[in-house]
């Protein structure tokens, strides 16, 4: 059968263009034993995306141009070779940007279908952005009841998913950073944030300071640059940063000036620790056992900015970068 996917056309120079991406049509072979049809039905636009289409070495190879590109998708399976699968299942699996994908079955996690829920939850609250939030608060962060914790992008699918689980495991104060007037109200509202600040107003040391006049605990950083910097003056002795991501640097094409201070960490006696979500995949049962039920009775809130149409996919890659989306940019198929 034919289907359609999204290729990388050349290797962006700083911000990314339409013209950097391709769609363009495929043939498929028949599944051979021990693989599966999918029919992809949401597909998943990601900031770490940005690093694979550079050709620099990094912690994953990098898209090559003229190749489909790849990330999370949520399909049906239409035609199954592999023990386990049958059509109508539904499966999570890492082949995005396209319509259709034949794919080892090892490559898909089968999921359940939660009543209520959008199957796309799988690509953001129930899936790797999810997943990334319980693991850097929590093990990596080691956020304990009564700490003060700041989330950077917390309107983010990552971000908004942090703070909230930060809000239920006891935390003192919850602060966010987010990038306009709208998203505050959306923190602050929605999702239970004790306050938060349109980065956009101000720099970033004082509007923080301004939130968190004691200092803070735990920061969970997807942002990285003038972020890292006024979280490390406001870390309180012992503090403790997961390093998730740094979004504020990634189409840059020069070296950020900062973070500045980071000698304070040795009198502050601070813990930086960068981690990448692969890395935990073990912790995804646990994560699951007691996010989803959390996300079945709307005591975590998520929201998403669909999509519509493969098409549409590098446009939604580029807004969201651009930081035009609350909660998680999904592509509806």
């Amino acid at each position: 059968m034919k289907t359609r996917q999204v290729l990388l056309a050349a290797r962006p120079t700083g911000w990314p263009r339409p013209d950097d991406f391709a769609v363009a049509e495929a043939e498929l072979p028949e599944p051979a034993d021990g693989r599966i049809l999918v029919r992809n039905v949401f597909m998943s636009v990601d900031p770490y995306m940005r690093g694979r289409m550079n050709a620099g070495k990094s912690y994953v190879p990098p898209f090559q141009v003229g190749e489909p590109l790849t990330g999370g998708a949520i399909g049906e399976v239409l035609e199954s070779k592999a023990p386990g699968f049958a059509p109508g299942d539904l499966v999570l699996h890492d082949f995005g940007w396209r319509e259709h994908a034949v794919l080892d079955a090892a490559a898909a996690r089968k999921v359940p279908r939660i009543p209520g829920v959008s199957p796309s939850a799988y690509l953001g609250v129930l899936g790797m952005p999810g997943l990334t939030a319980y693991v850097g608060l929590l093990d990596i962060a080691g956020m304990k009841e009564g700490d003060v914790v700041f989330v950077s992008a917390a309107a983010g699918a990552v971000g908004s998913l942090a703070g909230q689980l930060a809000r239920l495991k006891g935390a003192s104060r919850v602060i966010g950073s987010v990038g306009s007037d709208e998203k505050v109200a959306h923190v602050t509202g929605e999702l239970g944030f004790d306050a938060a600040f349109n980065y956009r107003r101000g720099p970033v040391r004082d509007l923080l300071k301004e939130a968190a006049p004691d200092g803070i605990d735990v920061y969970f950083d997807n942002v990285g640059a003038d972020h890292l910097e006024a979280a490390i003056a406001a870390l309180r002795p012992y503090g403790r940063v997961a390093m998730c991501g740094a979004i504020a640097v990634y189409n840059a094409t020069e070296p950020p000036p900062g973070p500045r201070n980071l000698v304070q960490a040795i009198g502050k006696r601070l813990t930086l620790r960068g981690f990448i979500v692969s890395d935990h995949y073990d912790r995804f049962p646990a994560f699951l056992d007691e996010v989803g039920p959390l996300v079945r009775d709307g005591k975590i809130v998520h929201r998403e900015t669909v999509a519509e149409g493969l098409d549409q996919a590098p446009e939604a890659f580029l807004a969201m970068l651009r930081g035009e989306n609350i909660g998680k940019m999904i592509v509806r198929l």
